[in-house]
């Protein structure tokens, strides 16, 4: 299979990790940091990754790296950074916390997109959404560029005031899209996959 030319994923590292103790993306999970498995995952459907953190840390992946142009505006600043500096129409846009995640489901989620005319498209399991696992359009930078000078930080409720498709994801999923946010999880994704 072919990698998608016209998309770019951008990964967002910047939370503040006050759950976890510890920056996310570079957590362990089976020996190897979050953002590793991330990037593993995104490679065989484009090779243009960018993180968004000011995380010196993340030098050691490799990848190039943006700042959040606007500070402690949460994903939606951070979703605004990716679609400011983007050269691609479609992007393909994560957190830094999903380390289960696939490229089946990536690239589903990909082909999805390119199908439909929606600014935006991301994963739900039917009851619960996940925009920071979506593909977002260039022209989606206005709208950002307006929820932050309105101070309108709720990405939820963002996504869903906007043209916006959902994929949805079956039970046995789940898994892979689940946010890996304090240590207890942690923890237990590591006794789950013994």
């Amino acid at each position: 299979m072919e990698n998608h030319i016209n998309i770019s994923a951008y990964i967002l590292c910047g939370g503040k990790s006050v759950r976890m103790q510890s920056e996310k993306g570079l957590v362990l999970y089976k020996g190897k940091p979050f953002i590793r498995w991330i990037i593993e995952a995104i490679m065989p459907i484009t090779s243009n990754i960018i993180l968004v953190t000011s995380n010196g840390d993340y030098t050691m992946v490799g990848v190039p790296m943006i700042e959040d142009t606007f500070a402690d505006k949460g994903p939606v600043g951070g979703i605004y950074t990716a679609l400011k500096h983007s050269m691609s129409a479609q992007n393909l846009i994560l957190s830094c916390d999903v380390p289960k995640i696939t490229t089946k489901l990536l690239r589903d989620l990909t082909d999805e997109s390119e199908n439909k005319d929606a600014p935006v498209t991301f994963l739900s399991d039917g009851k619960n959404d996940y925009p920071l696992i979506g593909v977002y359009n260039k022209e989606a930078l206005e709208i950002f560029a307006e929820a932050i000078s309105a101070d309108k930080l709720k990405l939820c409720s963002l996504v869903n005031m906007i043209s916006h498709q959902k994929i949805i994801i079956n039970s046995a999923q789940k898994s892979l899209v689940q946010n890996i946010n304090s240590k207890a999880e942690l923890l237990a994704l590591n006794l789950i996959d013994q």
